[in-house]
């Protein structure tokens, strides 16, 4: 049977983020990207998802290589939990390099790491593989596009892109190299879906030049930018508009610093001379001459803007008078925190502009008519919706059909589908899936937090739980020590003196039953569970704990 050519998304398809999509021939694994996805609501604890590689870590001696398109956490925050495991060599544009170096650097795996810089108008030969880079404008500069020849065809990755006619960097998305792979002939293009919802044009990231220059000037006090740590092109925004208002800009949190520190290095971020100061030097200046700019713009509990806006960062609070501008878009499972927020520094006395009130954020992303452009620059064969929600699949493919790919050349999958093509260039998806599950990482832990915790951590934060501890003479089976009982988030003992003392009773009465070991436990489970579901109607986690002495 002669092989088959296969397009594998193990992330980003049919949801936003952790990014990660493979291409497969004859035994030989190509990846592209390695996201991250923050956690959704009911994750309790945990700190970021990242996606499933079972199916890679059966095949890590076929991978040729893990080529990123960008340097957003969605796409390269999952390399760190993925490299230890499956050490392939990385390929990535020189901004996109710093950005994974820093982040490399921070968990130790620098120098273990196999990374190679690569241009915008490269050719990479990583048989069967030929990988051709091409320019595409996003919310970062440096961001590229991928163009895959295969034995059966070539595969065009749009990656996240959008035909911005005047970013901050200058450099216009490569038109010219798509209109020619258009004309070479493409046999599937996968592409961003992340605006398919969003009719029109996306405007420029200087767009928003004159709504931040306006705020400057309004502001009496300290102006104060969350933006995300890899989004060097509005920092280079903030640090010019700043620099015409006279004022001095600080950048708080670690991974924004290193980001900034290694983006000047490498000349992606121009910093007129004197313009950045370091925190402990903002007592030297009026308040009407700071700028910070940190994290915080998705509302996350550890940022920078929201320990500032509890009253809980080292260095700064927030004071009223203070300005504060969220330049970020929603991510989809964060508005609850973003929300609160916003509460907190509307509490603290701040005047905020975020998306709602004013136009202080640019989408990175392609809507309809700059997707239809693609479609059209690059006429593939068969489309393949990636990088978005399920309803963004579903707009996105809807639009390539209304532009003329055939309903059957157009595939709505998620992560885990498998579209295969045979030697006829002939496509289908595949009856069987790949594994592609969300990977939990919690703390140090990787994918040892699955449903049955997350389950047991939802039952404790809605009941509390109560530990039971009996102590049994070993011979005789007579009590010793307890019954003992301790609580947490269930009820407050000294108000519920009688429902504890009628515990108690039950554990006493489920011991003259009889039994000892793990069926002694599960019995007092039950009936402890019993008795406090009748008492209070609620079902806290019982654990007893009988021990033998």
């Amino acid at each position: 049977m002669k092989p088959k050519l296969k397009i594998i998304p193990l992330g980003g398809a049919g949801e936003i983020g952790k990014n990660m999509t493979l291409v497969e021939y004859d035994g030989a694994i190509l990846v592209i990207d390695a996201g991250l996805m923050f956690p959704e609501s009911d994750m309790l604890g945990v700190d970021i998802v990242i996606p499933d590689i079972t199916y890679l870590l059966e095949r890590r001696e076929q991978v040729r290589g893990i080529v990123i398109t960008h340097g957003h956490e969605d796409h390269i925050g999952a390399l760190p939990h993925i490299l230890p495991r499956i050490n392939a060599p990385i390929y990535a544009t020189p901004l996109t390099r710093g950005l994974i170096e820093v982040k490399l650097k921070t968990h130790k795996l620098l120098k273990d790491a196999t990374l190679h810089t690569i241009s915008t108008r490269d050719t990479l030969c990583l048989e069967p593989f030929t990988v051709e880079t091409f320019h595409v404008c996003h919310s970062v500069p440096d961001g590229i596009g991928l163009a895959i020849t295969t034995p059966l065809g070539t595969i065009v990755h749009s990656s996240d892109f959008k035909f911005d006619p005047s970013p901050v960097d200058g450099q216009l998305t490569d038109f010219a190299k798509l209109a020619e792979l258009g004309g070479r002939g493409v046999l599937a293009l996968t592409s961003d879906s992340t605006n398919a919802d969003s009719p029109g044009h996306t405007p420029s990231e200087t767009s928003i030049n004159d709504n931040f220059s306006r705020v400057f000037a309004l502001a009496e006090g300290r102006v104060i930018v969350a933006t995300f740590a890899s989004n060097i092109s509005r920092i280079q925004q903030i640090i010019d508009i700043a620099a015409r208002f006279n004022r001095k800009v600080t950048i708080i949190g670690r991974s924004m610093q290193d980001n900034v520190k290694m983006a000047a290095q490498l000349g992606y971020l121009r910093i007129p001379d004197g313009a950045l100061i370091r925190v402990e030097q903002m007592h030297q200046y009026a308040l009407n001459e700071i700028v910070i700019v940190c994290t915080g713009g998705q509302g996350e509990p550890t940022s920078a803007l929201v320990r500032m806006a509890n009253h809980d960062h080292k260095q700064v609070s927030l004071t009223p008078g203070d300005t504060v501008i969220l330049s970020a878009t929603p991510i989809p499972g964060n508005e609850e925190m973003i929300n609160r927020t916003l509460n907190n520094l509307f509490r603290a006395g701040a005047f905020v502009y975020y998306s709602d009130l004013m136009h202080v954020h640019v989408s990175g992303h392609a809507s309809q008519e700059e997707q239809k452009l693609l479609i059209n620059l690059v006429r593939p064969k068969y489309f393949i919706p990636l990088h978005g929600e399920y309803r963004h699949l579903v707009l996105h493919a809807r639009l390539a059909q209304s532009i003329g790919i055939p309903q059957e050349n157009i595939f709505v999958i998620e992560n885990g589908a498998v579209v295969e093509f045979d030697e006829h260039r002939n496509a289908r998806v595949a009856r069987e899936k790949v594994t592609a599950s969300d990977v939990l990482v919690d703390g140090i832990g990787i994918g040892d937090v699955g449903t049955t915790v997350l389950r047991e951590r939802h039952h404790l934060s809605e009941d509390g739980f109560l530990v039971a501890v009996l102590t049994l003479d070993a011979h005789t089976g007579e009590v010793v020590f307890g019954p003992e009982i301790i609580t947490h988030g269930f009820v407050y003992l000294e108000k519920s003196e009688e429902i504890i003392a009628g515990a108690r009773e039950v554990m006493l009465g489920a011991l003259k039953k009889g039994g000892s070991g793990a069926a002694l436990s599960v019995k007092l489970k039950d009936e402890l569970s019993r008795y406090l579901y009748q008492q209070t109607h609620r079902r806290p986690m019982v654990i007893p704990v009988v021990t033998e002495v």
